[in-house]
């Protein structure tokens, strides 16, 4: 009876090292960089000169990874014009600010009466990169029409 209990005893031991052994893996995934994009509810076209438009921006991430922290800045190829975020910071062309929120309002005040082109980058700690180009038309006013 002995050499029976001792056996199973043995067996059983031998089962959960294998087991310990097959549930150990190599493959633990510990990912800090998820992919992420930058959506914006619809933007209008059309802007008279002193006129401000708003853009609706929310981020959208893969994953989530506490200490990744983003950034956003702008460049403006075409026209001449400001932009803001929702807390009031004007952007500096090219120069970076801290993205506080997921979910952000931009507003765009028209400077000019050319075509004119915004774009805005969102860069995470990572350094991944995500672009968006906003393009305005210049609609004329009642008193550029009778010049």
């Amino acid at each position: 009876m002995k050499k029976i209990k001792s056996f199973f005893g043995i067996t059983a031991w031998l089962v959960a090292m294998m087991l310990l052994a097959l549930a150990c893996s190599d493959d633990l995934d510990i990912r800090t960089r998820y992919l992420f994009d930058l959506e914006t509810m619809p933007v209008q076209k059309k802007i008279i000169e002193g006129e401000t438009a708003e853009i609706r921006c929310r981020l959208i991430k893969e994953g989530d990874y506490q200490d990744a922290e983003f950034y956003i800045r702008m460049f403006q190829p075409d026209g001449i014009g400001e932009l803001r975020m929702d807390d009031g910071t004007v952007f500096k062309p090219n120069d970076l600010y801290p993205l506080k929120k997921e979910t952000f309002r931009l507003y765009y005040t028209s400077r000019c009466k050319d075509q004119q082109t915004i774009d805005v980058y969102i860069q995470d700690s990572f350094g991944q990169v995500v672009q968006k180009t906003f393009s305005f038309q210049s609609e004329r006013t009642e008193e550029d029409k009778e010049e």
